[in-house]
C-alpha cells in the first residue's frame, strides 16, 4: 500500500475510534433514562451505606434511616455555615471519616457569587471520579450522540480553569478551583489533548492569560472548556495579538462547552468572534460541589438531570425558600414550570445541603431543566422578585433590538427618597453601546414586563419603581474591579443581581478612583 494510502487509511481509522469512544459515553445515560426515579433510590442507599460509618453519620443515625422520607425528616438541611465546624475537624484537628467514610482528598475552593469569603468544598476520591468525571462522559455522549462526525478529540482541548494553590486555612493542604482539581487528576492519555498543567493551574491571571495565548496560536484547537466570560476574554486577546479570526487560527474548531454563568449575555459576541456555522455551543451546570447537569440537544438549552453521579436531590418550592425550616420535595414529586432550590446529597460528604441555585423543570419526561438563578441573587426590594434569567433575557432582548453589545452588567436597587420612587440601576459594560441609549432602557423595561408580572405590577404609572437606571461603564471596568478583589479565572463571577447596594456601590468607588480604565 503507498504511503500517502496508508496514513489515509490510518486517519481514517483513528477518526472511527474516537468516535465510537464518544458514542459509547451514552449507553450510561440511556440506562438511568430508563429508570430515573429507581436511580435516584439506588443512588441514596448507596450514599447512606458509606456515610452511616461516618462522624456526621453516627450524630444523625444514619443506620436508622431506612426510606426517603426518614432521610428528610432526621437529617437536618445544611448550609455552608453548618457545613464548617466539620470542616475544622478536617483540615485542623486531622480527623478521618468526618462526612464520608473514605477521605477527603482535595478541597474545591469556592468564593461564591455573594459572599468575599472563600469556601472550601470537599472532594473525595468517590466524588471527583464517580461523581465530576462520570458527568464529564454523560456531557460527551450526549453531545456525540447528536454530532456522531464530531472530529474535535483528534485536536486539542483549550481550557480556561483556575489554578491550584496552598489551602491558606491549614498548612500543607493544597486546594483550588474545581477546575484546577479536574485537570490535575485527569488521565495522561485526555491530558495530552488539553491545556498543558503548567499553563492550565497557574495562580498569576496575567501570566496564564498571557501563555495560554502563546499556547493556543500555535495548537490545533478543536474545542473550548469554561467560564464564557473568561474564554471572551482570551480570545479576544488572542484575535488582538494576531490579527486573526477564530476560523483562521483554528479551521477545526467545532464545541465550547460552557456553564458557570448564563451563555445568553455573551452568544452574540461569540457568534462576532467565531463566524462560522460548524461551531456549537453546549451548555453544562457543573459547580465547586459536583457536576449536575448537560444540556440535552442542538437547539434547546434545556439540560438534562444527571442522576447517576451519586449525587441525590432535593428540591425546595419558592414558597418555602424564606421559612426557617423549609420542606423539601424528591425528584418524583417536581412539577414543570414551578421555580425550585437545590438541595444535595454527594459521595462528596455533603449531606441535605443546600445548594443556592434555583432551577425550574421543563420537562419530567426525561428530567429537563433551566437554571434561573440563585437564592441569594435576586432583587425584592419593592415585591418585584426579579431573577437572573429575567435579568439576562430582558439584556438579550434589549441588545438585540438596538443592535447593542454587552460584557457584563449588575444590577441593584435605588430605594425610595423624599423626591423620587426606587428603581433598578444596572450598570452594564457595553462592547457595543446602542446609539440610542433611552431606547434601549425603553426595550430593557418592556422585556422585564414582559416576563415578570410582579414587576410590571410595581411599574405601574410608576408608583413603586420608576424607569431602570442604565450607567455605562468604560470597557475593561468589570475585569479590572474583578482583579482588585483577586476574583480573576475559574469560578469566580461578576454578580448579575443584589438586593442590596454593595456591589454597585463598590464598582461606582472603584470607578471614581480609577477614572482611566484600560
Amino acid at each position: 500500500m503507498p504511503t500517502f494510502a496508508l496514513q489515509f487509511y490510518t486517519k481514517r481509522m483513528i477518526r472511527k475510534i474516537a468516535r465510537s469512544i464518544l458514542l459509547s459515553y451514552y449507553k450510561p445515560v440511556e440506562k438511568f433514562l430508563e429508570d430515573p426515579l429507581g436511580t435516584q433510590q439506588n443512588t441514596l442507599h448507596y450514599l447512606l451505606e458509606h456515610g452511616r460509618d461516618s462522624l456526621y453519620g453516627a450524630e444523625h443515625r444514619f443506620r436508622d434511616v431506612k426510606n426517603d422520607t426518614d432521610f428528610r425528616n432526621k437529617v437536618p438541611l445544611m448550609a455552608y455555615e453548618d457545613l464548617r465546624p466539620y470542616l475544622d475537624k478536617i483540615i485542623n484537628q486531622k480527623q478521618e471519616n468526618v462526612l464520608w467514610n473514605s477521605p477527603v482528598m482535595w478541597f474545591a475552593m469556592s468564593s461564591g457569587t455573594t459572599e468575599d469569603k472563600s469556601k472550601y468544598i470537599p472532594v473525595t476520591r468517590e466524588s471527583l471520579f464517580n461523581g465530576n468525571y462520570r458527568a464529564g462522559y454523560h456531557m460527551l455522549g450526549l453531545y456525540a450522540n447528536h454530532h456522531p462526525n464530531t472530529s474535535f478529540i483528534l485536536g486539542k482541548t483549550l481550557v480556561m480553569g483556575g489554578s491550584q494553590q496552598e489551602n491558606r486555612i491549614g498548612s500543607g493542604i493544597y486546594t483550588g478551583d474545581i477546575s484546577a482539581i479536574l485537570m490535575k487528576n485527569l488521565p495522561k492519555p485526555v491530558k495530552r489533548r488539553r491545556t498543558p498543567e503548567s499553563i492550565a493551574l497557574l495562580a498569576d491571571w496575567e501570566v496564564k492569560l498571557q501563555k495560554l495565548a502563546d499556547y493556543a496560536i500555535h495548537s490545533d484547537i478543536r474545542a473550548f472548556v469554561g467560564v464564557p466570560s473568561w474564554m471572551l476574554v482570551l480570545l479576544k486577546k488572542i484575535v488582538e495579538d494576531t490579527g486573526k479570526t477564530i476560523p483562521e487560527l483554528w479551521p477545526h474548531i467545532e464545541v465550547f462547552f460552557h456553564g458557570g454563568v448564563s451563555f445568553l449575555p455573551f452568544q452574540e459576541q461569540f457568534k462576532k468572534l467565531i463566524p462560522t456555522d460548524q461551531m456549537h455551543y453546549w451548555e453544562t451546570y457543573n459547580a465547586s460541589e459536583g457536576f449536575f447537569g448537560v444540556q440535552y440537544a442542538p437547539g434547546s438549552k434545556d439540560m438534562l438531570l444527571l442522576l447517576d453521579n451519586e449525587v441525590y436531590y432535593e428540591f425546595i418550592p419558592m414558597e418555602q425558600w424564606d421559612k426557617e425550616n423549609p420542606e423539601t420535595i424528591p425528584l418524583e414529586g417536581v412539577e414543570t414550570g414551578k421555580q425550585y432550590a437545590v438541595v444535595i446529597s454527594t459521595s462528596g460528604g455533603l449531606w441535605r445541603y443546600k445548594l443556592g441555585d434555583t432551577i425550574e423543570f421543563t420537562s419530567t419526561h426525561p428530567y429537563l431543566f433551566k437554571i434561573m438563578g440563585r437564592t441569594k441573587q435576586f432583587i425584592n426590594a419593592f415585591g418585584e422578585e426579579l431573577i437572573i434569567d429575567n435579568a439576562d433575557r430582558a439584556i438579550d432582548e434589549a441588545c438585540r433590538r438596538t443592535g447593542a453589545k454587552i460584557t457584563e452588567y449588575t444590577a441593584a436597587p435605588i430605594y425610595f427618597d423624599d423626591n423620587n420612587n426606587g428603581a433598578h440601576e444596572w450598570l452594564i459594560e457595553f462592547e457595543t453601546a446602542p446609539e440610542n441609549k433611552e431606547q434601549f432602557i425603553t426595550y430593557l423595561d418592556e422585556s422585564l414586563k414582559k416576563l415578570n408580572s410582579d414587576y410590571e405590577a410595581k411599574r405601574s404609572y410608576n408608583l413603586s419603581l420608576g424607569l431602570p437606571v442604565v450607567r455605562s461603564m468604560e470597557k475593561g471596568t468589570f475585569y479590572s474591579w474583578m482583579k482588585r478583589r483577586e476574583k480573576m479565572g475559574g469560578q469566580n463571577k461578576v454578580p448579575k443581581l443584589s438586593n442590596d447596594r454593595k456591589y454597585v456601590e463598590s464598582i461606582l468607588s472603584f470607578v471614581a478612583e480609577n477614572p482611566k480604565i484600560e
